[in-house]
């Protein structure tokens, strides 16, 4: 008895005192009525889509029961108020639970009334949206806080100073509101923080407040500090400084350079560094070895550019280390075999070489490796060895993406019993999965696309996984896959197997054990009949089947079913029939099938079309005259080659945010009204259409415009000279095969981008413009832009384009920015070829056949070093062939045919490759045509002196044999009939009788 009133005394006097609950709403207590009170008029303001705060109610009478309140367990006053929303669901996880998240989210703005809660120690508001208002100022009056977090919470504004009255604050965090707030002036309102030991400012705008590092350095409990992203620079107005307790210090993701801070290196007590994604180059400073504590060092993200440092390693202490994103070199030094602490390394984007070295072995406590995106090489059955020996049991992440591994995966892989995520993507690794993939029962993500594997995936992956993400897409894989081999995979949520020959007939009653939110299976042979199993998919949000060998009618459920799908891919299949409604949200792609009726309607939501290489038909009125589901946010429409007609409607205003538009090989007529020239157009494709009338002047507010194409049409009247004045950007003109007359333009020569001009098969006329030299972009080797186009539609490349090119019609795509060729032919062009026009080095065709030129073939032609097709056909141009033309190494086409050019073809291998044909209708020798060249055949001098009357002086003998000719055989002719008829009456009598 004694010794139980020993105890209870002993309790009574450590926890009485404290009077606090960790429990929310205990039964002992009933909450303050006046706080209550409070609680309510803070709801009043919140904005609760998911009804969180449903405790929270006039009939609810003990707060202390409420959601997220707290309450001391004596007096009943709340202590803590935590209101963050539940954690954030993985990347993986369904629509409907990404849907409960963001529902659980509170909004609104904060009411004074928390006033009312004077002993309220605990205020957690993080990770709400809160709209970019005002942190409020009177926030600063709640002087029993300790705790404050608005993290992540969509605060903006300026940081209000009255917070530094908070002197209690043990824990203040203001970071992650995505750089909307800001500090005005400076931060002594920090100052008066005797007794904070954490502090969080990232993403808080720090630009002005030139005194972050005194303020900060003077707090003298300070442990952890906290300020990525926040704009800051380098102080060189203070290299000593006072963190006397500071452990943890993240400077991650500023402007700091080209040196790292020396004042860090004084701070022997940290245990944590972050300096990521600053602008620090050179060698990795030494002096890390000075703080023996530190236990992670993050350098991702710079310009380091030495070697890996030995003494790095000798940091025994180091359980994280990260210097990925860097410009290191060199191999991998065996002394990182003495990191025995390391728990993460992390040496990915660098550009490391060599193999890994066996020291790997000793790290026994590496839980996560990351050596993607260098240049190592190893056979990976070794580099699973040395792995095997280390960490087999504990290893959990491992990635060597993007390196140039080759060998075979072996069964060894099965025995790494702790692996949770596996990226060997991008490397040249071959031979079969191993089936002993299935022992790894925490694999949860496994990536190993853009590899050599071949062979059959295994029938059956032995044990039950946890794998939520699969990636085996861009291997050699080929075979049936069996039912069997998802017979394990109940968790799979992402499956990417395109680009393998791979083979999968389900059996119609075959229900899925899985529920993906992404299939990809291009290029497998799903059909022909459409895979009925999709429709179990209910969480599915991307769909790619394209190129599957499927040759059905779609089935009416699958448009009903598509209404959670983000991407939809279906194309290049043989897929039949109408389809009413599309209900996907951003990317649909029907290219190449056998649709036809009239074009689908779309959600508002829609970013990208493509429905070209169908049979669509009717007008484009009811698409986009009629579309009353709200404003569209489509951004690329392709709906070339199919069968619309009809005018192209007036009404596409309301399309504002199309950037990218191809209409081409449709039968479209009328003008093109003045509503489609306001949208600000990137790409314009009205190709092959019957389309009349000249170009409307609201075509000029696209200044954004890369690519114009208009050919095969109908438009009359002159190229109009503001294309060269408001395109700046253009880089594909192509007004081929229309009734354009007149000159062209000397503004057009403005365009500077241009890569791809085509003005052939007008009635254009006038001389070619010497200004030409000005295109500079053909002047030099084309630049690669498919980067710029990428960016629009993940990899799709969403121009192509029709050009001749050596003799024949081409289309291009992939490589079209790749690209230089000048056609204006089949004009009534007249005058010389301008000299100037061989400035022009990059061009790679130049097609000048079908016109009225006069004048020799520029002597310097051969300074068009990249020239690979040569037509100037059909013209009256004379003299000779230029010595120059037999430099040019790329030339596989070359049209000379029926001019006046004469004298010997010059020797090279390159002229006499071609056939006798390229050089027809001219008066030429030597090979490879048939006539030799003889001693009074010479090579005619060509000189240029700009004079018309001279050109056609030079050849005076020539036409004067002509003339003399024709005379002769006229009198022969004429006298060989006619005479003698004078000369015999008999035979006069018996021609005329006829």
């Amino acid at each position: 008895m004694r010794g139980f009133t020993l105890f209870f005394m002993a309790f009574i006097t450590i926890f009485a005192p404290t009077g606090i609950t960790f429990c929310e709403g205990n039964p002992r207590v009933v909450c303050i009525e006046s706080e209550r009170q409070a609680l309510l008029n803070f709801k009043q303001d919140i904005i609760d889509r998911s009804n969180r705060l449903s405790s929270w109610s006039k009939n609810g009478e003990d707060c202390c029961k409420w959601l997220g309140v707290y309450c001391d367990n004596i007096t009943g006053h709340v202590y803590k108020l935590d209101l963050k929303p539940p954690s954030s669901p993985p990347v993986y996880a369904s629509d409907a639970e990404f849907g409960v998240y963001w529902r659980s989210i509170l909004r609104g703005k904060i009411n004074p009334s928390l006033l009312s809660l004077n002993l309220l120690v605990h205020l957690d508001l993080s990770h709400n949206n809160f709209g970019g208002t005002l942190i409020p100022s009177f926030l600063g009056s709640m002087e029993s806080l300790t705790f404050l977090d608005l993290s992540d919470a969509h605060f903006g504004g300026v940081i209000p100073h009255q917070l530094g009255n908070l002197s209690k604050l043990l824990h203040l965090n203001l970071g992650g509101n995505s750089n909307k707030l800001f500090e005005a002036k400076n931060l002594q309102w920090l100052s008066g923080f005797s007794s904070l030991e954490f502090l969080d400012l990232s993403q808080v705008d720090l630009s002005s407040a030139i005194d972050w590092l005194q303020v900060t350095s003077k707090i003298p409990s300070l442990k952890e500090l906290h300020l990525s992203a926040c704009s800051l620079d380098n102080d060189p107005s203070s290299t000593m400084v006072n963190y006397s307790s500071l452990s943890v210090l993240d400077l991650s993701n500023n402007y700091l350079s080209p040196s790292l801070p020396v004042w860090i290196f004084s701070l022997h007590s940290l245990v944590s560094i972050d300096l990521s994604g600053n602008a620090f180059e050179g060698v990795i400073p030494s002096s890390f070895q000075n703080i023996s504590s530190l236990k992670s060092l993050d350098l991702s993200t710079n310009s380091f550019n030495s070697s890996l440092p030995v003494w790095l390693f000798s940091l025994n202490h180091l359980e994280f280390l990260s210097l990925s994103s860097n410009l290191l070199q060199g191999k991998i030094p065996d002394s990182i075999g003495n990191l025995s602490s390391i728990r993460t390394l992390d040496l990915s984007a660098n550009q490391l070489e060599g193999t890994l070295p066996i020291s790997l072995e000793n790290l026994s406590n590496l839980r996560k490796l990351d050596f993607s995106n260098n240049k190592l090489h190893q056979d990976i059955s070794e580099t699973l060895k040395i792995l095997f020996i280390c960490c087999s049991d504990k290893l959990e992440s491992l990635n060597l993406a993007n390196n140039n591994l080759s060998g075979h995966l072996t069964d060894q892989l099965g025995h790494f019993k702790s692996l949770s995520y596996l990226i060997l993507s991008q490397n040249s690794i071959s031979g079969l999965i191993p089936v002993s993939l299935g022992n790894l029962s925490s694999l949860q993500y496994i990536d190993v696309s853009d590899n050599q594997l071949d062979g059959n995936l295994p029938e059956h992956l032995e044990n039950p996984m946890n794998l939520e993400y699969m990636n085996i897409a861009y291997n050699l894989l080929e075979g049936a896959v069996s039912e069997g081999f998802f017979s394990s995979l109940k968790r799979l949520t992402v499956f990417k197997a395109s680009q393998n020959k791979l083979k999968f007939e389900a059996n119609s009653n075959w229900f899925p054990p899985f529920q993906c939110q992404t299939i990809e299976l291009s290029y497998w042979f799903l059909g022909p009949k459409f895979p009925t199993w999709i429709q179990f998919q209910k969480d599915l949000s991307t769909l790619d089947i394209s190129s599957a060998g499927i040759a059905d009618v779609v089935p009416s459920w699958f448009w009903n079913f598509t209404s959670k799908m983000v991407s939809l891919n279906i194309s290049h299949n043989q897929l039949e029939g109408e389809i009413p409604f599309l209900s996907v949200h951003k990317l649909v792609d029907l290219r190449s099938n056998r649709f036809s009726g009239p074009l689908p309607r779309i959600l508002p939501d829609v970013a990208t079309l493509f429905f070209s290489n169908n049979s669509f038909s009717g007008s484009l009125s009811s698409f986009l005259c009629d579309y009353k589901l709200g404003e569209p946010k489509l951004f690329l429409l392709q709906l070339e080659t199919n069968l619309l007609s009809g005018e192209i409607p007036d009404c596409w205003l309301p399309w504002q945010s199309i950037r990218v538009l191809n209409m081409g090989n449709n039968n479209l007529t009328g003008k093109i009204p003045d509503s489609l020239g306001y949208l600000g157009f990137m790409f314009l494709n009205l190709r092959n259409n019957k389309l009349t009338g000249e170009l409307p002047l609201t075509l000029q507010n696209n200044s954004d415009l890369f690519m114009l194409d208009i050919g095969e049409n109908q438009f009359n009247g002159n190229i109009p000279k503001w294309i060269g004045k408001t395109f700046p950007n253009l880089v594909i003109l192509s007004l081929r095969s229309n009734s354009f007359n007149g000159h062209i333009p000397d503004e057009l020569c403005e365009l500077s981008s241009l890569q791809i001009l085509d003005l052939g098969v007008n009635n254009l006329s006038g001389e070619i413009p010497t200004c030409f030299q000005n295109l500079t972009e053909m002047a030099t080797k084309p630049n690669d832009t498919d980067a710029v186009i990428d960016y629009f539609v993940d990899g799709e490349f969403i121009r192509n384009e029709l050009l001749v090119m050596k003799g024949r019609v081409r289309e291009y795509s992939t490589i079209l920015s790749l690209v230089t060729t000048m056609d204006l032919s089949n004009n009534n062009l007249i005058g010389n070829i301008p000299n100037e026009i061989t400035n022009l080095g990059g061009l790679q065709s130049l097609n000048l056949s079908g016109n009225s030129l006069r004048g020799f073939i520029p002597v310097h032609i051969g300074d068009i070093k990249m020239l690979e097709s040569l037509d100037v056909s059909r013209n009256h141009l004379s003299g000779s062939i230029p010595e120059s033309l037999s430099n040019l190494n790329f030339l596989s086409h070359l049209n000379l045919s029926y001019n006046d050019l004469r004298g010997r073809i010059p020797s090279s291998t390159q002229l006499q490759s071609f056939d006798k044909f390229s050089y027809i209708g001219n008066q030429l020798c030597g090979p490879p045509i048939n006539e030799n060249c003889s001693k009074k055949a010479e090579t005619p001098q060509n000189v240029v002196n700009g004079s018309h009357g001279n050109e056609e002086s030079e050849g005076w003998l020539e036409k004067y044999m002509i003339y003399v000719s024709v005379a002769v055989g006229f009198l022969v002719g004429f006298w060989g009939v006619i005479g003698p008829l004078f000369l015999s009456e008999s035979w006069a009598l018996a021609y005329f009788a006829k």
